[in-house]
């Protein structure tokens, strides 16, 4: 499984066309503690680089986008008792949904970690 990125400090890493999808280490840094997420809700449609949620930290506010089109058929509700797990795990464990892909080729307009940390230099 490949991880990509968006330039909105977003991943997604896709087992078949199921998409698991968080926010970047890079992000959760710039952030600080988080204190709150609003998820997004189960079976909704949604359509690439739309906003799914909030993520809220001691500092700032900041949405969370979708890096696909497709349909939401997980969250990740440990978020919602322990939002501080993006702080220790970002992109592992505090991943906040799963979309099933409407068009596996969006992947394709999405940066691999090189371009990513290109990008955040």
């Amino acid at each position: 499984m490949t991880k990509k990125y968006t330039k909105d400090h977003e991943w997604i890493e896709c087992n078949n066309d199921i998409g698991t999808v968080g926010i970047t280490n890079s992000a959760q840094e710039q952030l600080g503690d988080v204190v709150f997420f609003e998820l997004p809700e189960i079976n909704k449609n949604v359509k690439k680089g739309e906003q799914v949620g909030v993520v809220e930290s001691v500092k700032a506010a900041s949405e969370l986008y979708t890096p696909v089109s497709g349909s939401i058929v997980e969250i990740n509700n440990e978020l919602k008792n322990n939002p501080s797990l993006v702080n220790s795990d970002p992109e592992n464990s505090a991943w906040y949904m799963k979309i099933k892909l409407d068009d596996l080729n969006e992947l394709n307009e999405l940066m691999n970690l090189e371009q990513y940390k290109d990008m955040i230099k």
